[in-house]
């Protein structure tokens, strides 16, 4: 079985600028230059949440070629503000994960800068469960290190109709007390510790 774990999650945002201040104000965070992803048509901003884990406020780059595919996260379809809209889960053997739930994509081999990742990409960027299933990585390169951040995701708050078989399946891949389902309409929802008491993010 491989080893699995929780990664990062996403804001998604019409701009990096409207992402940047829906989580700033918010987290009392100041956000990170991330970088562009080429093959994808999109860039992104980073904010950590301790060792091994972080936040990316990610939105379509207005400077970059359309991409010759859906683009991920959905993001092609996105309207309104900025929302939590997907999580990552860090794998050690993402085809092996992909084998038990090829609907999380194809993995695809991406890179920015000393970065180097898988990342499983649906064929339509729509992720399972309305998105509230995982968007599988596997780090070839070091990860990403926010180690020396005081903010700490403490709840991730997974709604849809089908809770009882989310819930489910993400059990078999995934032991982590933060991760909640419930069922009702689909909506995910970041609960972060912050030096100035607890703040969440939808």
């Amino acid at each position: 079985m491989p080893m699995q774990a929780f990664d990062h999650f996403a804001i998604s945002a019409a701009t990096l600028d409207a992402g940047r201040t829906y989580v700033e104000r918010r987290l009392g965070a100041v956000l990170l230059p991330g970088g562009r992803h080429d093959l994808m048509g999109t860039h992104n901003l980073l904010a950590g949440l301790g060792a091994g884990e972080y936040l990316e406020v990610i939105a379509i780059d207005p400077d970059a070629a359309p991409p010759h595919r859906p683009r991920w996260f959905d993001l092609d379809r996105r309207e309104g503000p900025p929302r939590l809209s997907n999580w990552i889960l860090r794998t050690d053997d993402i085809a092996a994960l992909v084998a038990r739930h090829p609907d999380a994509g194809t993995p695809v081999a991406l890179s920015r800068g000393a970065f180097r990742w898988r990342m499983a990409i649906p064929d339509d960027g729509i992720l399972p469960f309305d998105g509230c299933f995982p968007a599988i990585i596997q780090w070839d390169s070091a990860a990403p290190d926010f180690a020396g951040s005081d903010r700490r995701l403490t709840r991730l708050a997974l709604s849809h109709p089908g809770g009882a078989r989310l819930a489910a399946v993400l059990a078999e891949i995934l032991d982590d007390p933060r991760i909640e389902v419930t069922t009702g309409a689909p909506s995910l929802a970041a609960h972060i510790y912050t030096p100035d008491g607890p703040r969440v993010l939808e």
